[in-house]
């Protein structure tokens, strides 16, 4: 699919979909708890439906509708009869590699091209150290992986890089016959991992954590069936509030809450550092509006707890005055492509005045021109450059933008409905 982007003002009120961050680890937990859970306000994207397809296969029941009803299976999922395919999603890929070591029995797991170049080598090896039998097909460190259970505990120790590696493991080890203990170094995208003990933390899972370095897990447990709402999705709202923001616009967020565990609250603080007009009532549950048209300007910004942002950031900094710097961008490169390669590539086809240093990117104000983007096969890519062609001269045209439907599935609703001027071409070739 191509979507089609002209230079837009904003105006109106928006919901924010809920976080796929914590509808997958709803939709786990209650997987391996033994009764029905129901998840209201859930995410219902490809990312997410992808958990949905895998947790069937390990013996769940999921009806889905306004509310998801999950029956579990309790701590020992069923040996699947299938290859668990987890489609594009990362989050499920090593969920999924973490959960299979509770399956007395074989799994394999595999997912789209882009999630077998996605490197789970940490992982495998701690899955190795804590009582499965892990390894890669091809040997590579990446899917397909080969797992047989079960988890016994143990001491393991991950690279901080990527949060996706130890989260998995928080989820599963309580369930393990003996204690697991794990040592990170160095660890990123913290926000994530405080989500995963939040949900420990509501099913009474013991475990101690000293300095976001060690970490304990108590063997032994169950998890119990629940009745959770989904937050909205912070991910997802950096897009609305950076258009919102960055055009001639009027708009109130609604349905988040600046108290969340997800990193990516740190937008409201960002644009305002930045100059944008924010009013945020009663924590985000009143509303978030942002009127646009102000005059911004460049700061330096962290991303080691904002590793999906960067893409976005970047649009944000080129409408910015003087430079924007996003630094600590290790884990953004890790994802479904190495996001800020990606977005640098296509703003400086836009006409951005960008740097690309690594661990750093400099951002300089810049006057977009509307061109042919490459969105990459990547949702946060597609949409941060049809924000960026709210403000671009003449007219943006992004492929793969079918791909928004993995984290924001009404993302071209959301911004129609607000009065952004974009359309869709479907052709027989974009999903080749």
């Amino acid at each position: 699919m191509k979507l089609f982007v002209e230079p837009s003002s904003l105006k109106g009120e928006a919901t924010i979909p809920g976080s796929k961050s914590n509808t997958t680890r709803a939709v786990l937990i209650a997987t391996l708890a033994e009764g029905t859970s129901t998840i209201r306000n859930a995410l219902p994207s490809a990312d997410c439906l992808s958990t949905v397809a895998v947790c069937r296969s390990l013996g769940a029941k999921i009806e889905l509708g306004e509310n998801w009803k999950v029956t579990g299976v309790g701590p020992q999922p069923a040996v699947p009869e299938e290859i668990l395919n987890v489609g594009n999603s990362g989050t499920t890929f090593y969920m999924t590699c973490a959960v299979a070591g509770l399956v007395d029995g074989y799994s394999v797991i595999t997912g789209d091209f882009q999630l077998r170049r996605r490197p789970a080598g940490p992982l495998i090896a701690a899955l190795n150290d804590l009582g499965a039998q892990a390894f890669s097909t091809r040997a590579n460190g990446a899917a397909p992986v080969m797992v047989q259970g079960l988890l016994k505990g143990g001491r393991t120790s991950l690279p901080g890089v990527n949060s996706q590696w130890l989260s998995p493991l928080l989820l599963s080890c309580p369930l393990a016959e003996g204690d697991t203990e794990i040592t990170v170094e160095d660890l990123q995208e913290r926000p994530y991992i405080r989500m995963t003990l939040g949900w420990l933390t509501r099913q009474d899972i013991p475990y101690e954590e000293e300095g976001m370095q060690r970490f304990k897990l108590f063997g032994g447990h169950a998890y119990s069936p629940f009745n959770e709402s989904i937050p909205a999705d912070w991910e997802s709202a950096c897009f609305v509030l950076v258009a919102a923001a960055i055009t001639d616009s009027d708009v109130v967020a609604h349905g988040l809450d600046i108290r969340d565990f997800q990193g990516d609250r740190a937008i409201v603080s960002i644009l305002q550092e930045m100059g944008a007009e924010l009013e945020v009532k009663d924590h985000g549950r009143g509303g978030i509006r942002v009127r646009g048209g102000k005059t911004l300007k460049g700061i330096e910004i962290d991303c080691g707890d904002l590793p999906d942002a960067p893409p976005i950031l970047a649009v944000l900094g080129c409408c910015a005055e003087g430079r924007t710097v996003l630094r600590n961008l290790g884990a953004s490169r890790l994802k479904e492509t190495n996001r800020p390669r990606s977005i640098y590539e296509e703003l400086i086809k836009m006409g951005a005045h960008i740097e690309d240093h690594g661990e750093s990117m400099i951002i300089y104000h810049s006057s977009l021109k509307g061109t042919v983007i490459h969105g990459h096969h990547d949702h946060r890519i597609v949409m941060a450059t049809a924000v960026a062609g709210l403000v671009a001269e003449g007219t943006t045209i992004i492929d793969t933008a079918e791909y928004m439907k993995i984290s924001f599935p009404n993302f071209f609703e959301v911004m129609t409905g607000l009065g952004a001027r974009m359309e869709r071409l479907v052709s027989w070739t974009s999903s080749q």
